[in-house]
């Protein structure tokens, strides 16, 4: 009998985060790495935030809190999801976790049982299908195309439920392609679920503050209400505040599932760091203004990628209006061989032998479901994006 559980045969280690750390340990080894990897923004946490959690260190508020969360910081949620979203929680209404992700692990802990199925658009983050996995329900993956934009149909939609299905995972912008949906795309798909009241909603918002060229975020409970009773709107500061590892996330949702999640947090990690809540505190009430620049910087990033990408042989990469990820398409590149000789047969082959014969690092795209493709990150510097992009030209040139 092995020692470790069954549990663990259902999932994998996260392909970005180890291939992030394969670059990292070249990069100590003395190779010249561009990580396009890591889903992180490259600017400091914004300084008014920072000395909330001076502060609060100073004031001693450093002890337990409640399992989910300061009652300062779920009004403070509350408030936010009043003043940006239109949607009305009260605080027992309101989950605070180690991150968006304890978030939705929580919740599927605590809806899903053997049989259970769960609909996740691909391409998807990463941790959807495996954290399903462990909750022991089965994921469902409803595939999109380059020529929806990424964007899941209302007729995918139906296809892929049943009467097993328990939850929809929804998000936009989109993880790893940045495709947004639009208030009318949004309700082609509420209107489906409407039809289906077995069906709750799962919506990952980490990227609300991150859309470009004038698209306006929107989330289900937001366009159909008659959802808000079936929903958890889940989000974080994570991205939008530059706080990656403070590591705060949270969930506004019906009350007997946040009292499941409670349950489960109070069992295993209990609440999230006291300091990182206080910090959270402040970004969510302090000055907002930022965000808006940090949109613009990344929209300029994102023109820039955009642009030489299609300019490089074979990769076709759409136009995203959100997020910090590109998505582009490598159809032309399969089939061809590298300059060093490598056989590209799919997108994790390009993906190797551009960081073994570039060093540039990149997420093929089969980790999300959907081939072939990879996924820029381009939270970096402009000048990184420039050589990196240089790089991806010269390789796929060289191609045979």
């Amino acid at each position: 009998m092995s020692f470790l559980s069954a549990t663990l045969d259902r999932v994998k280690p996260s392909p970005t985060i180890a291939i992030s750390t394969k670059a990292a340990e070249l990069r100590a080894s003395g190779r010249d790495i561009i990580s396009l990897s890591a889903g992180e923004p490259d600017f400091d946490t914004p300084q008014n935030i920072k000395d909330a959690g001076i502060a609060a260190i100073q004031a001693g508020k450093t002890k337990y809190t409640a399992p989910d969360g300061l009652p300062e910081l779920k009004q403070a949620i509350c408030d936010k999801f009043a003043r940006d979203n239109g949607l009305t929680y009260a605080p027992q209404q309101i989950s605070v976790g180690t991150g968006g992700k304890q978030i939705l692990y929580n919740a599927l802990m605590a809806t899903l049982n053997a049989g259970d199925e769960v609909v996740i658009p691909a391409p998807y983050w990463v941790s959807y299908p495996d954290m399903v996995r462990l909750a022991g329900g089965t994921p469902v993956i409803a595939g999109t195309t380059l020529g929806t934009g990424f964007k899941l149909t209302p007729d995918a939609l139906e296809r892929a439920i049943t009467d097993q299905t328990k939850w929809l995972i929804f998000n936009s912008p989109s993880n790893p392609t940045g495709a947004g949906y639009s208030w009318a795309e949004l309700q082609a798909l509420t209107d489906v679920l409407l039809r289906h009241a077995h069906v709750w909603v799962m919506s990952d918002d980490m990227y609300e503050h991150l859309a470009f060229d004038g698209f306006t975020f929107c989330t289900p409970a937001q366009v159909e209400p008659r959802l808000y009773a079936r929903t958890l709107t889940t989000n974080g500061v994570s991205k939008a505040y530059a706080m990656t590892g403070w590591r705060i996330g949270y969930a506004g949702g019906p009350e007997p599932l946040i009292a499941a999640m409670r349950k489960i947090q109070s069992q295993s990690t209990s609440n999230p760091c006291t300091i990182s809540q206080w910090a959270a505190i402040e970004a969510l009430t302090g000055p907002q203004t930022y965000l808006a620049e940090n949109a613009r910087l990344f929209q300029r990033r994102r023109d820039l990628v955009v642009g030489m990408l299609n300019d490089a042989r074979g990769i076709t990469c759409p136009t995203p209006e959100g997020a910090f990820y590109v998505y582009p398409d490598i159809s032309g590149c399969i089939g061809k061989t590298s300059g060093a000789g490598t056989a590209i047969v799919d997108d994790e082959a390009f993906a190797t032998a551009l960081l073994d014969e570039t060093g540039v690092a990149v997420v093929f795209g089969a980790a999300f479901g959907l081939s072939p493709a990879f996924r820029v990150s381009y939270a970096t510097s402009d000048d990184a994006l420039q050589e990196a992009c240089l790089r991806i030209q010269r390789f796929c040139a060289a191609l045979r």
